[in-house]
C-alpha cells in the first residue's frame, strides 16, 4: 500500500434496484484485482422511491425525481465520493441539471456510449430504451456531436419494448426475448449498423441470454470507463461488432 489516497466511487442507484445491482457486478468482475483491495472504494446510492424518470418526462406524473436525485448527489459528497455514476440511462435527461447541481465529476452514460460507437466506425445506431429516451431524443445529441445518426424503432416496436422494460422486467418477470430480438431486426433493416441497450434493465436482457455482437450496452460501456475514471485497469469487455 502506497498511502495514496483512492477515490471513492458514488453510485447515483436504485433506478431501477436490479441494473444498480447488476452495474456494481461488472465493476467487480471487470476491475483487474488480485485481492479485495485492489477492486474501487464504493458507495452506492439505492434510492429505489425516486419518483419514475419516465412518468415524469412524458408528462403522466407531476412527481418530479430531479431533486430527489439532486439531494442523493449532496448526500454521497457529505460521505467521501469523490467522482458519481449512473446506472440509467433515462436519468440523464437531467444530466445538465444534475452536473450543475455539484461539484462532483459525473460520468455521462450517453456520452460514452457514443464515444464508443465512434471508435467502432458506426455512422447509424438503433436505439432501445424507454420511452423517456427515445421520445425526447435524449441520446440523439450525443451521437450527433460523433455524426451518427439515431434510428428509432416504430410505434408498436416502441410499445414492446416499454411492455418488456416495465411489465417484464421491473415486474420481476422473464423477458419475452423473441419479442426484443423482432423489434431489434426492425432497427437493422432500417439500416443500424449497431443496437444501442439503451436502458440499463435492457442490460439484464443480455446478462441471461446471449445476443448477437450488434448489440451495445450502455452499461457495459459506463462500467468500463467507471474503472478506468477510478485509475484502476479493466478488464474482459469486447466492444466489437462482428
Amino acid at each position: 500500500m502506497d498511502g495514496t489516497k483512492k477515490p471513492v466511487l458514488g453510485i447515483l442507484g436504485g433506478l431501477g434496484p436490479m441494473a444498480t445491482a447488476y452495474f456494481y457486478e461488472l465493476l467487480i468482475a471487470h476491475t483487474e484485482a488480485s485481492c479485495d483491495q485492489d477492486h474501487i472504494d464504493i458507495l452506492i446510492n439505492s434510492h429505489a422511491t425516486t419518483p419514475d424518470r419516465t412518468a415524469f418526462i412524458m408528462g403522466k406524473s407531476k412527481d418530479d425525481p430531479l431533486h430527489v436525485m439532486v439531494e442523493d448527489l449532496k448526500r454521497m459528497k457529505i460521505y467521501g465520493a469523490d467522482l458519481v455514476a449512473i446506472p440509467c440511462n433515462t436519468a440523464h435527461y437531467f444530466y445538465d441539471k444534475l452536473k450543475a447541481s455539484t461539484d462532483l465529476p459525473i460520468l455521462n452514460i450517453m456520452e460514452e456510449t457514443a464515444a464508443c460507437l465512434s471508435s467502432l466506425g458506426v455512422k447509424k445506431a438503433g436505439i432501445l430504451a424507454t420511452d423517456g429516451t427515445v421520445m425526447t431524443g435524449t441520446y440523439d445529441r450525443y451521437l450527433a456531436a460523433h455524426d451518427i445518426d439515431c434510428l428509432r424503432p416504430d410505434e408498436a416496436g416502441q410499445k414492446t419494448i416499454m411492455h418488456i422494460i416495465y411489465d417484464e422486467i421491473k415486474n420481476g418477470k422473464k423477458p419475452d426475448v423473441d419479442a426484443f430480438l423482432a423489434v431489434a431486426d426492425g432497427l437493422r433493416r432500417q439500416g443500424a449498423e449497431a443496437l444501442i441497450l439503451g436502458c440499463t434493465e435492457l442490460s439484464l436482457i443480455k446478462k441471461e441470454h446471449p445476443l448477437p455482437p450488434c448489440f451495445i450496452d450502455s452499461l457495459d460501456v459506463l462500467a468500463d470507463s467507471t474503472i478506468r475514471a477510478c485509475g484502476k485497469h479493466a478488464i474482459g469487455f469486447d466492444f466489437r461488432l462482428a
